[in-house]
């Protein structure tokens, strides 16, 4: 599965922007996908996610409100609208595909597949 992630870029606080996320190679439908980002000097963390055998959908506390995970099947395509951006929102967002499914969606350690990042800068 390869996977391409777009649509970071500079924005100001209270702005929004959509990531993108083209997932080739693999069977969509059949795959859990998540946001993941990492800040300078800190580790990883989750943003959201999806399951594939349900339409559930699990967020972070932190972007809970705001941002909003979604996938379009027909274009094998993962997204990531994100509201009422924040200077602390700031980092290289990672979309990620997995075969498991459930909570564990959102843990970084269950993605086999993972994008090579888009930049998201918020300016205060």
């Amino acid at each position: 599965v390869q996977l391409q992630a777009s649509g970071g870029g500079l924005v100001q606080a209270g702005d929004s922007l959509r990531l993108s996320c083209a997932a080739s190679g693999g069977t969509f439908s059949r795959l859990g996908m998540g946001w993941f980002r990492q800040a300078p000097g800190k580790e990883r963390e989750f943003v959201a996610a999806m399951d594939w055998r349900t339409p559930i959908t699990y967020y972070a506390e932190a972007v809970k409100g705001r941002f909003t995970i979604s996938r379009d099947a027909a274009k094998n395509t993962l997204y990531l609208q994100m509201n009422a951006l924040k200077p602390e929102d700031t980092a290289v967002y990672y979309c990620a595909a997995t075969r498991s499914s459930g909570t564990s969606v959102r843990r970084p350690s269950v993605y086999s597949y993972w994008g090579q990042g888009t930049q998201v800068t918020v300016s205060s």
